[in-house]
């Protein structure tokens, strides 16, 4: 008589959990399955079937929102990540450090408003604009950051190659605009009188509304000298500050203050 052996069933456990996964694997899933492990191993005690969810879903929640900050951030092309944090307010006491908090909302780019500043090189215009750029990164709001010289330029070459329509969708679409250091350099005022640029800009994202940051080394009625064109810049700043959060920090240079600190320092 020939003995016959019983060939035990499958674990129907650790079927469903090839199955799964191969499921998490398929829809990519990877951190899930990784703390699917975890928790299989080392079980949580006294948690709901909700709660015991939660916990294997969030890893995989929280990599996907860094992945998307982070592409937000490499697509604004935001060369530094400045933070109101890092910020001296101490430092610039007339600044109106309520106003700056209240713009890390990003409640103004809700209304399409734009936030204008102004003030003499060094005083903290443009980290106050990057830290807002950041901020808007983070909150997964699409962001486009330039100076002006490098967007001028941009848009220069692109009437040479016929593609001025195809370049402005760059500067036109983003939910929010920084346009750093306006005035800065001669060649900027070179290439927005010959074609017009900043309005080409500035008068879409004006209409849709769209928030633009802009930066300024220069007083708002001097744009008319800046653009060489008085009508056409008074035209502009009439719709820029029109909604506008206008700051003027007529502080100290920070860059000033380093330096002396420096040259004290090796006295």
């Amino acid at each position: 008589m020939v003995k016959r052996t019983l060939t035990p069933d499958p674990d129907p456990d650790q079927a469903a959990l090839t199955r799964v996964h191969a499921a998490l694997y398929t829809l990519g899933l990877t951190r899930v399955r990784e703390r699917l492990d975890e928790l299989l191993a080392d079980p949580p005690g006294g948690q709901s079937r909700l709660a015991w969810l939660a916990t294997l879903l969030e890893p995989q929640a929280s990599q996907r929102i860094e992945r998307r900050v982070e592409r937000r951030i490499q697509q604004s092309r935001l060369a530094e990540r400045k933070t109101l944090a890092s910020f001296d307010f101490g430092f610039q006491p007339d600044l109106d450090r309520d106003l700056v908090l209240a713009l890390a909302t990003l409640e103004f780019i809700d209304k399409g408003f734009n936030v204008l500043l102004a003030g003499k090189p060094g005083t903290g215009k443009s980290h106050i604009a990057k830290a807002l750029a950041l901020c808007a990164c983070l909150a997964n709001r699409r962001v486009r950051y330039t100076t002006s010289a490098s967007m001028l330029e941009t848009l220069n070459a692109s009437l040479a190659a016929d593609a001025l329509p195809a370049v402005l969708k760059a500067y036109t679409r983003p939910e929010l605009l920084v346009i750093d250091e306006v005035g800065l350099e001669q060649v900027e005022r070179l290439a927005a009188s010959r074609a017009g640029l900043m309005q080409k800009v500035l008068l879409p994202r004006y209409n849709k509304p769209r928030s633009t940051i802009i930066t300024s080394n220069i007083d708002w009625d001097c744009w008319g000298a800046y653009l060489e064109d008085e009508l056409g810049a008074a035209a502009l700043i009439d719709r820029l500050v029109h909604r506008s959060h206008v700051i003027v920090i007529n502080g100290p240079s920070w860059r000033d203050h380093e330096h002396e600190q420096d040259v004290g320092g090796d006295g």
